[in-house]
């Protein structure tokens, strides 16, 4: 499940606009991104491109671990990565059919499909909704569906693209638990938000989009964390 991605030279330009120019940057194994930054600087528009939805203006995307059939079909490099919309799609039919599809292909027998999609509901408290359908739910609810569907096709990297708006706590604690469970299997995150919640609390590094490039940074509450534990150290070793 850990892959690592990096990229080089990735600009994106609207006729003569330019919305960023990121030298360099690189995801995993098992990184935990808050992606920053105001309306309109292109965090959405990095997500699809890091997700492989849309091309960038210039510069490329490259895997150092590539298979020669990922080499001879570039799409295929992002069949680990999922980006996972803020207004996420869903087709008409069941909470269960919207998550059955991500998995429909795969070799399992019936049954075991049919464990892990229930297992999956589980995880986000919607297991008694299996059979309502998709229009009956919330927005909170919603994204709870689109997330599941997610987790069940183990993603190497998930891109989520601002999963906290307008959701209820409940909802929030949901996606932390299935986020967790993906960091704890290798997988990498890069989450935007507009405000701190639980979700971005798991985050290790930030990127902050800003002045038409990216910058990187551990988290505060990360280097806070690591002076508190040298200062634990520090005092052990004076006693």
């Amino acid at each position: 499940m850990s892959i690592k991605i990096t990229t080089q030279q990735i600009s994106m330009r609207y006729k003569e606009r330019v919305l960023f120019h990121i030298p360099e940057l690189s995801i995993g194994p098992n990184d935990a991104i808050y992606l920053k930054g105001d309306n309109g600087v292109g965090k959405t528009t990095l997500l699809k491109i890091l997700s492989g939805l849309i091309q960038p203006s210039s510069g490329r995307i490259q895997s150092p671990t590539q298979s020669w059939q990922q080499k001879l079909f570039p799409r295929l490099k992002f069949k680990d990565i999922i980006y996972l919309h803020q207004t996420p799609y869903l087709f008409d039919g069941s909470v269960y059919q919207n998550v059955a599809y991500g998995i429909r292909f795969n070799k399992e027998s019936q049954k075991d499909k049919r464990a892990q999609i229930i297992n999956a509901l589980r995880m986000v408290g919607l297991e008694t909704l299996a059979d309502e359908h998709i229009s009956v739910l919330s927005g909170g609810e919603r994204q709870r569906v689109a997330m599941a569907r997610a987790w069940i096709l183990k993603p190497s990297i998930l891109l989520m693209d601002e999963p906290s708006a307008s959701l209820d706590k409940e909802s929030i604690e949901r996606l932390v638990i299935m986020a967790e469970d993906l960091l704890q299997r290798g997988a990498s995150l890069v989450i935007t938000s507009h405000q701190t919640n639980a979700l971005t609390d798991l985050c290790k590094k930030q990127w902050w989009i800003k002045d038409n490039t990216l910058t990187e940074s551990p988290l505060l509450q990360v280097i806070q964390k690591d002076k508190a534990q040298e200062n634990i150290y520090a005092a052990s070793n004076a006693n």
